[in-house]
Order: structure tokens, then C-alpha cells, then sequence
């Protein structure tokens, strides 16, 4: 029997042009335990790429895996390997991205068509890696059948030895559809996740896909070995706060976002030190404060006054004095 990953139980999805080591770094703050995930990099743009630009991060992000984008074994064991020696904890593979440009590659959502080569691709990498090699898919892809698309697949990785399988419980539509539409409007199915599951108990699988409150983690997680939280916990944060309390059992590093960000302000420091620009971390942040009086000021003051050349933590810690300290009330937002 495969042991579930450490940390799988919940983890932040990667999302392109939002989880960037800044965003990590500020997840990292609310949970010690959460896996957090990069954007997905292709293979190709891993070998030939600035790296450092590319894939670099801080040491705290740990625990953090690295979603590679491609279908050539040769070039993604190679990838993989640049991975691991830059210390990620876990390499995935992405199947389940349904823009045009992964169309035009032919790898991400495209890849759920061709479950032999997915097979091959993670056999390669299991040969070149020591830390384990996930896959992240749809159920499925246009026409499609759930039910054999995802068997299939998951077949095929698990002879070729998979750690883990994180399925976003919906279809990916590659023709008619815009990648914000592809994760709105194919209805979700968790029962064919958990069907999944049921039928590959040994197999570590999690779930990712809508998935909101506190409370639908802990149901999943009745069925399932991992809950992976996406749009929910970058628009809302705080959420967050939550994990390492109900899921690990310790508490969270922080109380609340306001110490959050008094946490946040050396790894600010030193980002500004280096040349870097308030606006990275701060173009993270607008999702703070849910429901606080203060809350618009707040995000206005991020807008207009943190994106300016020059912009420091006087910037930041005068938006955050618009927000008062008190309880969240839905109607001051």
C-alpha cells in the first residue's frame, strides 16, 4: 500500500499568475502544514529558462512541489531532476490545464486522451527522482466517458508508480470554453472521485475543485486521503488560519491576517532590499479582511498607493490602519 504524502491532507492548488513564491510565502505565514503548489512552469522552460526566475523559492515555503507542464518523458524526467536539486519536496504533473496554449503543446487537459503517455512520463520521472511524482487530471476531457477516461489514467500511473492522484472533479472542455469558463461551468462530480478512491483504496487521492468551507474539507476527507483548496484560498486567505488547528492539531503560527502581516514584514524587508517592489506581495494581499470595517480602504489603499515605484511597509501599515480590529460584520465590507 502507497502511504499518503506528508501534508497531502490539505494543500493550495497551483494557479497560474497567482501562486508565485510571494503568494507562498504569505500562505506559508497562516499554515505550517498546508502543501503549497507552484504555478505550472513547462519542462521546456525549466532546462532552457532563467531558472532562478523560474522555479527559484524561499525556504519556508516548504512543504512546496513544483507542477510541471509537458508530455515528453526525456524532457520532464530532465525538468524533475532540476526540480529536486532545487530541494522541492514533490514534482506533479499537469493534466488537467485546458488553455490554448497547453492545447497548442498538446500536454495538460489535452493528456487525459493519451493515458499511455502519461504512464510513460511519470515512469521516466520515478526513475530519475528520489521524492515522490504526483498527477493532478480532470475526470475527463470534452466527450469523454468519467468513468473510463479517469480509470484509464489512473491505471496507467499506477503501473508506472505514481505517489498520489489530485483530481479536479469536473471535465475540462477544450473546444468552447475559456479556461475561467472550464472551472465554472462543467458540473462538478465528487462522487466520481470518490468512486475512484473506493475502487483504488491503496492509491493516496485528493480532491480539488470548488471546495470552499472548513466544514467541506472535513467531508471530503471522510472519503478521501487529501482536500486541495484553490480560488478560495487566495481570494479569501484567512481561511488558512483554519487548516493546522482542525486538520493537524496544532495551532495556527498566527492568530489573525493582522499578525499575519506583522510576520510578513521582514520577508517584505528583505524582497524591497534586494530591488524588488511592495507590489509583489501586496497584489496577494486583497483578499484580507473579509466583512471588516475598513476593508474597501484597505484594498483601495493597495491599489493606488502600494503599486508605486518606491512603495515600503509605511505603505502597507497605513492601508492596514484603515481596518478596524473588531469581529467581521457582513455588511461593512
Amino acid at each position: 500500500m502507497i502511504p499518503p504524502l506528508p501534508n497531502m491532507r490539505f494543500s493550495v492548488a497551483p494557479m497560474m499568475d497567482w501562486t508565485d513564491s510571494a503568494c507562498r510565502r504569505i500562505h506559508r505565514l497562516m499554515s505550517r502544514h498546508a502543501l503549497l503548489y507552484t504555478e505550472m512552469v513547462t519542462a521546456q522552460a525549466v532546462i532552457h529558462g532563467d531558472r532562478e526566475r523560474l522555479i527559484g523559492f524561499d525556504a519556508m515555503e516548504h512543504p512546496v512541489a513544483l507542477q510541471l507542464g509537458g508530455n515528453d518523458p526525456k524532457l520532464l524526467a530532465q525538468a524533475a531532476r532540476i526540480g529536486a536539486d532545487f530541494g522541492y519536496d514533490e514534482i506533479n504533473l499537469n493534466c488537467g490545464c485546458p488553455s490554448d496554449r497547453v492545447q497548442g503543446g498538446s500536454f495538460g487537459a489535452c493528456l487525459m486522451r493519451e493515458p499511455e503517455r502519461v504512464g510513460d512520463c511519470v515512469a521516466a520521472m520515478k526513475a530519475a527522482l528520489a521524492i515522490p511524482v504526483t498527477v493532478k487530471c480532470r475526470i475527463g476531457v470534452d466527450d469523454q466517458d468519467p468513468e473510463a477516461a479517469l480509470d484509464a489514467l489512473t491505471a496507467a500511473v499506477r503501473a508506472a508508480g505514481v505517489d498520489a492522484l489530485i483530481v479536479h472533479a469536473r471535465k475540462a472542455w477544450l473546444q468552447g470554453l475559456s479556461p475561467k469558463e472550464n472551472r465554472e461551468v462543467p458540473p462538478l462530480d465528487y462522487e466520481r472521485a470518490y468512486r475512484l478512491k473506493a475502487a483504488n483504496p491503496d492509491l493516496p487521492v485528493a480532491i480539488n475543485g470548488g471546495i470552499k468551507a472548513p466544514a467541506e474539507w472535513l467531508a471530503h476527507l471522510q472519503r478521501l486521503d487529501g482536500v486541495m483548496v484553490g480560488r478560495e484560498a487566495y481570494q479569501n486567505p484567512e481561511i488558512l488560519l483554519g487548516v493546522d488547528p482542525l486538520l493537524f492539531g496544532e495551532a495556527a503560527p498566527v492568530p489573525d491576517a493582522f499578525a499575519m502581516l506583522e510576520a510578513l514584514e521582514p520577508v517584505i524587508a528583505a524582497h524591497l532590499e534586494r530591488g524588488g517592489r511592495l507590489h509583489a506581495f501586496t497584489r496577494h494581499l486583497v483578499g484580507l479582511f473579509p466583512g471588516r470595517p475598513g476593508a474597501r480602504l484597505f484594498r483601495r489603499h493597495l491599489a493606488e498607493h502600494c503599486v508605486q515605484p518606491g512603495a515600503g511597509l509605511a505603505d502597507l501599515r497605513a492601508a492596514t490602519a484603515h481596518v478596524s480590529r473588531h469581529q467581521p460584520d457582513a455588511a461593512a465590507a
